[in-house]
């Protein structure tokens, strides 16, 4: 690991106990602007779980203190009683297509991450996914801690064990595979990032605003290369906020979310184009094995900044 790093991890990681929750109000409270939050949890089918989410988050972090000034759940698409269950459980539910629709929504996880930015107004954005069991509100006022404390820190990711079944530490299998390998290797200043993937992360909107949004799966890998590139290291951190329990894919959807990483890295390393953007798996059938073939993510979306509509807005 390089000297940097290893100063970086004594520096910039921390856990959720280290700030408690009436330090992070009064920072809060000290300049509401500068310090407001959104929570975005972007949800497709997640009936089960995104209503405890929700109340969770409402409860601890709105009602027994004023630390979140918005949560909202962006719908892409559910066919599930998602968008009811989250409204009734206190949020603010905003479907992706009504967002922006001049611009065709793709489908993908961080096509909806960029579009509630027009839907949010608060200086920090804190994204929680929706399929978490067991959440605490740890999830958001650890992340979000640093940025309300320290204004040098601009983008905070979330770190945890993560298990599968009954084994400690055995999830994040495509972390373990893929992207941890490929930032090493290629990006090693951010090789002390524990959960790099993580879905649980707290960013300035002065950045966010800033950086491209691969579509799919590679959201989270591309926003932490791009902003690393955009602040520095010394502008990211990480908080410990204990375990994450969802629900986990099966091996083949967990392949094309390799897939997808990998083309975001490419794409960071040389902005050149795959010769086959596309994945070919293998299921058993009646006949033997049967291939299917995937697209894999190409599309970006360009910095928020560069939208007409946002640019608008934020003027106003």
């Amino acid at each position: 690991m390089l000297e940097e790093v290893e100063r970086w991890l004594t520096r910039r990681s921390w856990s959720s106990g280290d700030r408690p929750l009436n330090r992070l109000t009064d920072a809060r409270d000290a300049d509401p602007h500068r310090t407001s939050v959104s929570v975005v949890l972007p949800a497709l089918n997640e009936e089960a779980t995104v209503g405890r989410i929700v109340a969770t988050i409402r409860r601890e972090l709105m009602e027994k203190v004023r630390l979140v000034d918005e949560l909202v759940v962006i719908d892409s698409g559910s066919t599930d009683a998602t968008a009811a269950v989250a409204r009734a459980a206190g949020a603010r539910v905003v479907h992706r297509d009504a967002i922006l629709p001049r611009i065709p929504a793709l489908p993908g996880k961080g096509e909806v991450l960029w579009r509630s930015l027009l839907v949010t107004s608060g200086e920090i954005v804190c994204f929680v996914d929706a399929d978490l069991r067991d959440f605490s509100a740890d999830f958001v006022s650890g992340t979000v801690g640093p940025l309300l404390t320290d204004p040098d820190v601009q983008f905070v990711k979330a770190m945890y064990d993560r298990p599968l079944g009954d084994a400690a530490g055995q999830g994040g299998r495509v972390t373990e595979l893929v992207a941890r390998p490929l930032l090493n290797l290629h990006w090693p200043q951010l090789a002390g990032f524990v959960q790099p993937l993580g879905g649980e992360y707290a960013v300035r909107r002065s950045l966010l605003e800033r950086l491209p949004f691969p579509v799919g799966y590679g959201v989270e890998l591309g926003l932490l290369v791009d902003a690393l590139h955009t602040v520095g290291l010394d502008a990211l951190g990480q908080v410990d906020v204990g375990v994450r329990v969802h629900r986990h894919q099966d091996g083949q959807a967990l392949g094309r979310m390799a897939a997808a990483i990998y083309r975001t890295a490419q794409l960071r390393l040389s902005r050149g184009h795959l010769v086959r953007p596309a994945l070919t798996q293998f299921e058993r059938g009646e006949d033997g094995f049967v291939p299917r073939t995937h697209a894999v993510d190409t599309e970006e979306r360009p910095p928020m900044r560069e939208i007409a509509e946002y640019a608008e807005r934020h003027a106003a």
